[in-house]
């Protein structure tokens, strides 16, 4: 009897000691903060990104903020500091943070509808335009991203760095646009005369998206330039976050299928594949890439 009594008193030590230290890191973490990179306008993003904002609250058991950030620098700082907790990143921003120190580690990664996890920067031009290669437009203005951007400036960056065309030297101006929607509406008033963006197929693009928004007619821009395959964007959390808090995040992120598919096809349109398990090894051939486009930034400074 004595030694029952000692299991029992053990397992249910064993249970409260759980259940405290799982309501330790909710003490610890009262909200949750939950930001994106701009790719489009803030008010697209919320309406895209608002369900998933109500399904992690329900699974977490604590509320998940949405910041939309003013740049792509600013979600890695925010990392940085603590303010961020979760983030969905570009492949060249993650690598960045990872660079500079963020405690930061990708868990999923966006898939596309034919299973496959890459994507493709391009330069648009005006369809109407002369230009039909990267050669044509000397002197011309072009537009990118963001200094942060993977197929808005280190991949484009890279590809002209290949034709053996310096920017800064070859183009008459070097426009950073802000956000990829940016990027497209720049060119769309002729205000550059090429613009970086991304790809993913015939069915999935950033001009597609736009164009379901009644932003921009797709059919006026056509693409002289597509890269080669970049591994997809993938959704990153602070390492130092508490082991069960990880967890549930992980898991909520992998559930969303079968628990909210409505909240997931919002953010996407039914445009990609479900979220796949994912980690920094990723993201090693991107921090090369950041690597070369900042020696290249030296050589020319």
């Amino acid at each position: 009897m004595f030694n029952r009594r000692l299991v029992i008193a053990a397992a249910v030590g064993l249970f409260t000691t759980g259940a405290a230290f799982a309501q330790d890191w909710k003490a610890q973490y009262p909200e949750l903060t939950f930001a994106i990179i701009p790719a489009e306008n803030a008010s697209g993003v919320t309406e895209r990104y608002n369900p998933l904002m109500t399904y992690l609250s329900k699974e977490l058991g604590v509320p998940v903020k949405l910041r939309i950030a003013n740049d792509y620098a600013a979600v890695i700082e925010g990392q940085r500091s603590g303010n961020i907790h979760i983030a969905s990143y570009g492949p060249s921003s993650f690598a960045r943070a990872l660079m500079t120190g963020v405690n930061t580690e990708a868990f999923a990664i966006e898939t596309n509808l034919d299973g496959t996890k890459g994507y493709y920067s391009v330069f648009y031009v005006k369809k109407d335009s002369p230009y039909q290669k990267i050669e044509d437009l000397k002197g011309k203005n072009l537009g990118l991203v963001d200094p942060n951007s993977t197929s808005g400036n280190n991949v484009p960056r890279f590809a002209l760095d290949q034709m053996k065309i310096d920017p800064a030297a070859f183009f008459g101006k070097v426009v950073y646009t802000g956000s990829h929607e940016n990027a497209v509406i720049a060119l769309n008033q002729g205000t550059v005369d090429v613009a970086a963006n991304w790809w993913n197929d015939e069915q999935e693009s950033n001009l597609l998206r736009m164009a379901r928004k009644n932003m921009v007619n797709a059919d006026d821009f056509r693409i002289i330039f597509k890269s080669e395959q970049i591994v997809n964007s993938p959704i990153a959390m602070l390492s130092n976050l508490p082991p069960d808090l990880k967890t549930k995040i992980r898991q909520a992120f992998m559930d969303i299928q079968t628990k909210d598919k409505a909240a997931f096809d919002k953010i996407y349109e039914g445009k990609q594949g479900p979220w796949q398990p994912v980690d920094n090894t990723a993201y090693k051939p991107i921090i090369e890439l950041n690597s070369f486009v900042d020696s290249l930034r030296k050589k020319s400074s």
